[in-house]
């Protein structure tokens, strides 16, 4: 089980998680830690963090995890399933026959094998024993990468383009024949657009305004939901949810009223929207933003800030609304009734929320010295915020499943 870990998406071309790349906040540049390779006792320190296991980390998709060409001759652990486990290693020095011979013997073991960064050097017998190849785009030319490309389609592996952070990154490596792409292309707008909302998409802003003021009107509620059947079954989903509910089947929104309380409820209705909202856009894209929203909201209560409405939650929830929305995020709050402290920060203002969400993505882009920064900036110990993200990581993977089989696939481009 890991304590101190970040995860960030790799997706297909249809825009859909085909897995995580997992990130060691206590292994060297980021990979499996040498400790659990050694397989010492845990240290009392991280002895009462929430520690997650590697399912829990990638919500059931494949992992990948880095091993240092060093650790790869000692072996890999028992702990790791070669159904779930992707083995990823960095090119060595051309003519490196130990490294060879340790790719063999993880294929041996029945694990697929992904080289991140291979030269022109990189053999051809090691070419070979690999099933995937990464790329950084940063790294190297668009010009040069092409023309490796006929290199790759002998070798018969899978492609992966790494730092793709642009749609227009994303069309190009798709069309020069990658297969899947990491990087955070995804949570920006495609193009900005200046139309207004739909028309059946204003009961759903209608939610969010109920869900940002002080007082709860239980009737105004009731009424909104109550025009889109849709909308009713999946709110008592997300009520009925076992990270939220564990005792008593709710079966209407005034009995989950009575039994949650009105913050809560305040939570469960702006996520509902949001996710009708973004109906046309990458599960991943949701994904992150649930994610935000608990990890926001943990913060929030841990410090005493903003309890209702839940301030917190909604800095979090709404941080990639102009990623969802296709739309400037200034000319969307104007759209949006939230509070002006949440606004300010979405807008990029710095404030305690502005923060929270800067926090949140240095966790996901496992910044650690990021995390260090802001973490004494609020005061927090740095422990404590692993924790928090942990706790966040699965109430997020439990409430997408709740969502996934109502939520449409996303278009391709």
């Amino acid at each position: 089980m890991f304590a101190f870990v970040a995860r960030q998406p790799i997706l297909d071309r249809e825009k859909e998680v085909f897995a995580y790349e997992l990130l060691f906040r206590d292994g060297k540049k980021n990979c499996f830690p040498e400790k659990e390779l050694e397989d010492k006792p845990a240290n009392k320190d991280v002895s009462s963090q929430l520690k997650l296991e590697l399912d829990d980390i990638s919500c059931q998709k494949m992992s990948f995890i880095n091993f240092t060409n060093e650790s790869l001759l000692k072996g890999l652990p028992n702990s790791l399933d070669p159904k779930t486990v992707v083995v990823e290693i960095g090119d060595g020095e051309a003519g490196d026959q130990s490294l060879v011979t340790a790719c063999e013997s993880i294929r041996n073991m029945g694990f697929q094998i992904a080289l991140n960064g291979p030269k022109l050097t990189t053999s051809s017998e090691l070419l070979g024993l690999v099933d995937i190849v990464k790329i950084d785009t940063m790294q190297h030319a668009y010009g040069t990468i092409a023309k490796q490309i006929p290199r790759f389609s002998t070798a018969k592996v899978k492609m992966v383009a790494d730092n793709v952070d642009s749609q227009q990154d994303f069309i190009s490596y798709s069309d020069l024949g990658f297969d899947y792409f990491q990087g955070y292309f995804f949570a920006k707008p495609e193009s900005f657009s200046q139309a207004a909302l739909p028309v059946n998409k204003l009961s759903l802003v209608e939610l969010i305004g109920e869900t940002t003021n002080e007082s709860f009107g239980i009737a105004r509620i009731n009424e909104i939901i109550e025009r889109d059947v849709g909308l009713s079954y999946m709110l008592l989903r997300f009520i009925n949810n076992p990270m939220v509910n564990k005792r008593y089947k709710i079966t209407s929104l005034k009995h989950a009223l009575n039994y949650m309380g009105e913050v809560e409820i305040k939570k469960f209705i702006a996520l509902l929207a949001l996710a009708n909202l973004a109906d046309d856009k990458p599960m991943e894209l949701l994904h992150m933003s649930l994610v935000r929203a608990k990890f926001c909201d943990l913060i929030a209560k841990h410090r005493k800030v903003g309890d209702n409405p839940p301030t917190g939650f909604m800095a979090g929830l709404f941080s990639l609304l102009d990623a969802l929305l296709d739309q400037e995020m200034k000319s969307l709050i104007t759209k949006i009734p939230i509070v002006d402290e949440v606004k300010y920060a979405l807008c990029g203002g710095e404030n305690d929320f502005f923060l929270y969400i800067m926090l949140a993505r240095a966790f996901e882009s496992a910044t650690w010295l990021r995390v260090k920064k802001i973490a004494d900036e609020l005061h927090m110990d740095q422990k404590l915020l692993h924790s928090i993200f942990n706790e966040a990581v699965l109430w997020g993977n439990s409430v997408r499943q709740s969502i996934s089989p109502h939520y449409p696939r996303a278009i391709a481009n």
